[in-house]
């Protein structure tokens, strides 16, 4: 990201964010209001093991880092986009490695960017002069189902994995097609679209692997990361906040919690 936004910059992102993804949260609150409705479902800070399946973008660390403060050190599930590509194995693992007595918690979702001008889909990177596409793997899927939704063929299986997930992340968008092509902002409605994605896929693997935690519960935290210019809070936009039970049973929702 780039240099320290101003003041007025401050408030004018934050502005945008607000209007354009209502109940978005910034991350510091957000992290707030989720560890203190964990600690409400029964959630100790040191027996809590926090799984984040985000993009493998740089910009989606300070997200993961309000709640490492609090909880420790997390697991990794996410690849391009944020979709859990590490699967029922990684979330397998992941469970064995909760502390005795304890849970997890997973920060599963897509992110996307506003830049400095209010633009949503952009970023304003360290390093770089002009602002660029974020997330640059949405935009890539977006870039392809506008093309297949126009006539162009789908793309085939890749026969090996050096740019499989992209191919995942396109596949699964394409299913949207027709709703991106309705949205009045189509990078407004992108993240939104994956998102509902995301969320079929984490729940068939918290489904198909929820044994694994043996007794312990599964906190699902989904909704979309908004990133912003350096100097202006990240947020995040709550969609799911679910407490589920080792056999894979919904016990509550504390999705108003966040509100």
């Amino acid at each position: 990201m780039g240099c320290n936004s101003s003041v007025s910059e401050v408030m004018s992102v934050e502005t945008k964010v607000e209007s354009t993804y209502p109940g978005a949260l910034k991350a510091a609150d957000f992290a707030e209001k989720v560890q203190a409705a964990l600690a409400g479902a029964g959630y100790g800070d040191e027996n809590t093991l926090v799984a984040t399946s985000l993009c493998c973008d740089e910009v989606n660390r300070e997200l993961e880092k309000s709640l490492t403060s609090i909880y420790g050190d997390n697991f990794s599930m996410g690849g391009l986009a944020g979709f859990a590509f590490g699967g029922v194995t990684s979330f397998g693992a992941m469970a064995h490695h909760i502390p005795t007595g304890g849970n997890c918690a997973i920060l599963y979702g897509p992110h996307v960017g506003i830049d400095a001008d209010g633009v949503v889909g952009k970023i304003n990177r360290r390093g770089r002069e002009a602002s660029g596409p974020c997330c640059g793997s949405a935009c890539a899927a977006a870039g392809y189902v506008k093309g297949v939704m126009g006539g162009s063929d789908k793309s085939t299986l890749p026969g090996d994995f050096l740019d499989a997930q992209q191919y995942w992340v396109g596949c699964e968008l394409l299913k949207h097609g027709e709703r991106l092509e309705k949205a009045d902002e189509e990078m407004v409605e992108l993240p939104l679209a994956l998102f509902d994605c995301q969320n079929e896929v984490m729940h068939k693997i918290v489904s198909a692997a929820s044994k694994e935690t043996h007794g312990g519960k599964i906190a699902l935290i989904g909704g979309i990361q908004i990133n912003t210019p350096a100097g202006v809070s990240e947020y995040f936009l709550p969609k799911v906040f679910e407490i589920i039970d080792t056999d894979g049973n919904l016990v509550e929702s504390l999705l108003p919690a966040l509100s």
